[in-house]
């Protein structure tokens, strides 16, 4: 197990800003596989990793656990909390829901009232030169959908997408440690885009519904090593 993370005086922070600050840098670290889920680790492991009291800490870590990301073991310590496949396909359902409504609701405007939102991503995904680097497509991926949802005009929908969207980051870096996905996310971001920009519907559903498919489809075939091994390419790319 690594836990990363810039070393602070204890005294010149408030603890608010300690526990955010620590509370951050652990979801980082899950999310970028240098803790993996069924790692264990204390509160005094952090503490004097990153140089701080055990207190902001422990308030970053029941933040964490509170939102489904670790789980503490009487006298035993802390657990990234093991892979719950059922749990992250429910979560692919309701983003499907979310997101297919959210096109209903794009393809719905005539394009003199289509958001400006839309242009952007346009020229990001269509326009401009496509970049290489997976794990840096993987969140340009999440800003795309995010945008498409919060384009549609429905602030409390977007909350819950941005939500679930972070829960299931892991996956998603995952799946773009595979090259193929690159080629394949520009090519079915800029389908499902003139599609919805010419009021198609029915094809713009379809394929945003085949594309999150795909994605999910990966949820199953996660397996240790596998974590390991974007570990070990995360470690090659951050060197301390």
């Amino acid at each position: 197990m690594q836990l990363t993370g810039p070393k602070s005086s204890r005294s010149k922070s408030r603890p608010e800003g300690l526990a955010e600050r620590i509370y951050q840098q652990l979801k980082d670290d899950i999310f970028s596989f240098r803790l993996l889920p069924g790692d264990r680790f204390s509160e005094n492991d952090i503490a004097d990793r990153m140089d701080v009291s055990r207190t902001p800490v422990r308030q970053a870590l029941f933040w964490l656990e509170h939102e489904g990301y670790v789980e503490v073991f009487f006298r035993s310590g802390w657990q990234v909390r093991p892979f719950d496949f059922d749990f992250f396909e429910q979560l692919y359902d309701l983003r499907i829901v979310l997101e297919l409504e959210a096109v209903k609701r794009l393809c719905a405007l005539p394009p003199s009232l289509q958001p400006l939102q839309l242009a952007g991503l346009k020229a990001f995904w269509i326009d401009q030169p496509q970049l290489e680097d997976g794990q840096l497509v993987s969140r340009y991926d999440e800003e795309f959908h995010m945008t498409l949802v919060a384009a549609a005009g429905n602030a409390e929908m977007a909350r819950i997408h941005r939500e679930l969207t972070e829960k299931i980051r892991i996956i998603r870096r995952l799946d773009f440690t595979k090259g193929e996905r690159v080629n394949a996310t520009y090519k079915e971001h800029a389908s499902i885009l003139l599609a919805i920009i010419h009021q198609q519907t029915e094809e713009a559903q379809r394929q945003l519904h085949d594309h999150i498919a795909v994605s999910k489809a990966e949820v199953r075939k996660i397996t240790l090593h596998m974590l390991h091994r974007a570990r070990a390419e995360s470690d090659e790319g951050n060197p301390s």
